[in-house]
């Protein structure tokens, strides 16, 4: 598998989700600020996008980081990400 990278770095990850056409986004059946995701292509039913101010301010009251892959094996953008514990991550 490729290497994946963690960041906490927004403009990282809005560069990152932005060069795959994704959009800020959370689950739409969750407590307040839900739990995030990065939506691609048509939006999917179960999440509501929201703009990168309320994405970031969710993201720093979980104190997340988010591992994300830039390529695949063969060598193809990939759209791989998931938001964990910023202290489990370190």
């Amino acid at each position: 598998m490729s290497q994946a990278s963690t960041t906490t770095d927004h403009d990282t990850i809005r560069k990152w989700a932005e060069m795959r056409n994704g959009r800020p986004a959370r689950v739409k059946t969750t407590e307040p600020g839900g739990i995030l995701r990065i939506d691609f292509g048509e939006p999917e039913e179960s999440l509501e996008e929201i703009d990168w101010d309320e994405f970031f301010r969710v993201f720093e009251d979980r104190k997340l980081a988010f591992l994300y892959q830039d390529k695949t094996d063969s060598g193809e953008t990939s759209r791989f990400n998931k938001f964990v514990d910023r202290q489990a991550s370190e």
